[in-house]
């Protein structure tokens, strides 16, 4: 490679649970470089999901740590050509892709739910991605189905 590999950056933790994947998360969610809209949206959700989940042990972090940890794919399929075919070839999954997968696809498909304020939408797809359900958490099913159904082009592998 001619280019030397760009220098990871290093994350400030958050000024209320202390904690650097809460940043990650937040610079998901912040859109138009709004940090601190971002941060107030993310403390609403987990405020809302302490509220509704009081019942559980857990605190409300460690349920959106748990609820992220389920939408975590594993697999994943990469397109990959050979002999004029294209062949949705299975990889595994880096782990700092994969925390940024599953990021993603929280705030994604918490950005699609109906409701009011997107603290609302979010902690209501966090709950759900707790308890095994939801739309993040099928999208992570799915790609899982689409690596398992081509596990026959795993010798493909790049």
């Amino acid at each position: 490679m001619r280019k030397t590999k760009p220098r990871k950056r290093i994350l400030l933790p958050d000024p209320k649970f202390h904690d650097v994947l809460v940043t990650r998360f937040v610079n998901n969610l912040m859109l138009q470089g709004k940090k601190s809209i971002a941060y107030s949206i993310f403390y609403d959700a987990i405020d809302m999901v302490g509220e509704k989940m009081k019942d559980s042990d857990k605190a409300p972090l460690e349920i959106w740590k748990k609820a992220l940890e389920n939408i975590t794919p594993q697999v994943e399929v990469k397109s990959r050509r050979v002999g004029g075919a294209n062949f949705q070839v299975p990889t595994e999954v880096r782990p700092e892709r994969k925390i940024s997968i599953s990021m993603k696809n929280m705030v994604l498909y918490s950005r699609k739910r109906s409701g009011h304020s997107m603290a609302e939408k979010l902690s209501a797809e966090i709950m759900a991605a707790y308890n095994c359900e939801g739309a993040a958490y099928k999208r992570k099913e799915d790609m899982h189905k689409m690596a398992e159904a081509n596990k026959a082009f795993a010798h493909f592998r790049f």
